[in-house]
């Protein structure tokens, strides 16, 4: 009986589209909430009905406080920070994970910067589950969600967790930021769809519901083939009008607008992204070895790639499908291996679009730092 009451209170949260308002909680829902609970109530009971009003009333005003404040939350972020996700490991490979602050030295354009904020390995993330519903995956649905579900298992405790999915109806949210794993488990079998893949309206979508959970340390974990459909039928454009012997460079990957929108976002909140690039969009294995499809899938595998690397994050190449449900949880120990390290630059408000590049050195001399290697002042 009680696992059949879950069950049906699992069932009464609603997924959203991201057209949609998603405060975590607001007079409007505390209001409708009691007209509910208050249809149930025989109201005949005078007395009992009078006391149960006055009490939600009550529960309305302290809603609204709390709807109140929530801005107040959202703007901890210090924008003129610049915010670095740093993993350490030895000479074999293996993480280190017990360093401190003094350990680190940061160099902006090789002038040292003091740092302003440093966050240990154990501290708790707030994630994205990004989930690629399109109709290129719709062939391993089972595999992709019971590997996810495998990832929440690895996570710690204190993370909080949201799951989204994007297909050709666009992106929506199955379940906002929280700790319930239950919850969020239920969330990732529901995900499902078919059509065309707005992956990076998806990951803005993601890192604009990552802004409003404050100072925490954030992270997107995507898994997709990378083949945004309008970025393709940009790059399609592209290859097209190029000469034979030009097509394979004809291809810009980071000249794209879409994802240095969506890597300008990620700096300036210093989000990790981790995409899993499943099989189907691997350039070295297509079916037709036509020389355009060859250069739009290279660009797209590329940009994986740049997302990753500029964000302090790491690619994932799913060779086999069966290797997804051992990936997973290797991303959760690559976050859990990561130090977060802000300082703030020479020159905070020249936003001149050049590049900074960023050097990380770390004592013990043998250890090696890896973070992303700088980013554009936008």
């Amino acid at each position: 009986m009680r696992v059949h009451n879950f069950q049906r209170r699992l069932q009464t949260f609603t997924p959203h589209r991201h057209t949609l308002p998603t405060p975590a909680y607001s007079k409007e829902i505390a209001y409708k909430a009691m007209i509910r609970f208050l249809t149930i109530i025989n109201l005949g009971h005078t007395r009992l009905f009078r006391a149960m009003l006055s009490f939600a009333v009550l529960l309305i005003v302290l809603a609204a406080g709390v709807s109140a404040q929530q801005p107040d939350d959202v703007v901890r972020t210090d924008t003129s920070l610049v915010q670095l996700n740093v993993g350490v490991v030895d000479r074999q490979g293996h993480a280190i994970t017990s360093l401190s602050r003094n350990d680190f030295t940061v160099y902006e354009d090789g002038v040292l910067r003091p740092i302003a904020v440093f966050e240990p390995t154990e501290s708790p993330f707030s994630l994205v589950m990004l989930l690629d519903m399109s109709g290129s995956t719709i062939n391993f649905r089972q595999q992709i969600q019971q590997s996810a579900l495998r990832f929440l298992d690895a996570l710690a405790p204190d993370d909080r967790v949201a799951v989204v999915e994007f297909n050709g109806k666009g992106v929506k949210s199955l379940l906002g930021f929280g700790t319930d794993r239950r919850r969020t488990a239920y969330a990732i079998t529901l995900a499902t769809g078919a059509g065309t893949t707005p992956l990076y309206d998806a990951l803005n979508y993601s890192l604009e519901e990552l802004g409003r959970e404050g100072k925490r340390r954030k992270a997107v974990v995507v898994l997709t083939d990378g083949i945004d459909t309008k970025v393709q039928n940009a790059d399609r454009a592209i290859v097209q009008k190029a000469a034979e012997n030009e097509v394979s460079t004809a291809i810009k990957p980071e000249a794209n607008s879409q994802l240095n929108s969506v890597l300008n976002d990620a700096d300036r909140q210093g989000v990790a992204i981790f995409p899993l690039a499943l099989p189907s969009g691997d350039p070295k294995h297509l079916p037709m070895p036509d020389p355009q499809i060859i250069a739009m899938y290279t660009a797209a595998r590329t940009r994986l790639e740049l997302l990753a690397n500029r964000t302090g994050g790491q690619l994932h190449e799913v060779r086999r499908l069966d290797e997804l449900a051992k990936i997973y949880p290797i991303i959760a120990a690559e976050m859990r291996s990561l130090y977060t390290i802000a300082y703030r630059p020479q020159n905070p408000g020249a936003h001149d679009g050049k590049w900074r590049e960023i050097r990380i050195e770390v004592a013990p001399a043998e250890l090696v730092a890896r973070t992303k290697p700088g980013y554009y002042a936008r």
